[in-house]
C-alpha cells in the first residue's frame, strides 16, 4: 500500500489523524495534513483506508 495526501486540497479536519494517527499528523500552524509514513505496513491498512474514507476533502489516496 502507498498513501498520497493532495496537501492543496486539504481542508484541516483532522480525521485522518483520528483514523490512523501512525500515518497521518496535523501541522500546528495551519491544520494541514502531513504523511508521517507513504507505505504503512499491513496492520495499519484498515485505519488507512478508514481515513481516506472519512476525509472530507478527498485528498488522500492510496495504491495498493
Amino acid at each position: 500500500m502507498k498513501v498520497t495526501i493532495e496537501q492543496d486540497k486539504c481542508v484541516a479536519s483532522g480525521q485522518c489523524v483520528v483514523a490512523a494517527a501512525d500515518v497521518f499528523y496535523q501541522r500546528d500552524e495551519d491544520g494541514i495534513a502531513v504523511l508521517l509514513n507513504p507505505t504503512p505496513p499491513t496492520e495499519q491498512a484498515a485505519d488507512v483506508r478508514h481515513a481516506v474514507a472519512v476525509c472530507p476533502a478527498l485528498a488522500i489516496h492510496i495504491e495498493e
